[in-house]
């Protein structure tokens, strides 16, 4: 299967395709770690990449769909792909969407994960990290068994800046400017497959996999 997944910040989302991936045997293309792999292996398109980042200047849209065509190409793929982080903007599903025809690969379907924003939200702004030794926490799903304190070392737990709730609601705000279009884009297609990610990772998983059986 060639499948596409998105999913807010706090969805889910990574714990899914890397089930996923080993349910349907196929296999998972994170656009971040193809990035590394790509610049670590010197390819073309990874040094190009490296040129831009290098400069601090965000890689250009044809860069990136090229690293994701040349990801494609590989032997791995044949068997069925998840791709994950990628597309982010129209541009770019217009981009992959020619290449993809120009390969003779079609999308089997797009997972997109949907949670309520006031449980993103309490997912997100709830983790606790320890000042001394770094464990983390999370105030709802893995709380520590006395309140602001580490269950290892007795450390201080505190959450870090980028988990309040202002950042969190910015995060989820570009995400959703992001991703609306994206979202129309896939479903005018016929491809989009929405999922109710307020429920168990199992229950989560057994319904996108129902979806993808139909």
């Amino acid at each position: 299967m060639k499948l596409m997944i998105m999913g807010p910040p706090g969805a889910g989302k990574g714990t899914q395709a890397e089930v996923l991936v080993k349910e349907l045997n196929i296999t998972h293309i994170s656009t971040g770690d193809m990035f590394r792999a790509a610049i670590k292996e010197g390819t073309e398109m990874g040094k190009k990449a490296k040129e831009y980042m290098d400069k601090g200047q965000l890689v250009p849209d044809e860069v990136v769909v090229g690293m994701v065509k040349d990801r494609l190409s590989q032997p791995d793929c044949e068997k069925g792909f998840l791709l994950d982080g990628f597309p982010r903007t129209i541009a770019q599903a217009e981009a992959l969407s020619k290449t993809l025809d120009e390969m003779g690969i079609k999308l089997d379907g797009v997972i997109n994960i949907e949670v309520p924003r006031e449980k993103l939200l309490a997912r997100l702004t709830g983790r606790r990290v320890c000042k001394s030794c770094g464990a983390s926490y999370h105030v709802l799903f893995n709380p520590p068994e006395k309140e602001g304190v580490c269950n290892n070392c007795g450390g201080e737990l505190y959450q870090r800046s980028d988990d309040n709730e202002e950042t969190v609601n910015n995060r989820l705000d570009v995400y959703e400017e992001q991703t609306q279009p994206l979202i129309d884009y896939y479903k005018e297609k016929g491809l989009l497959i929405n999922i109710n990610g307020d429920q168990p990772i199992d229950k989560v998983l057994a319904d996108i996999l129902a979806a993808l059986r139909k």
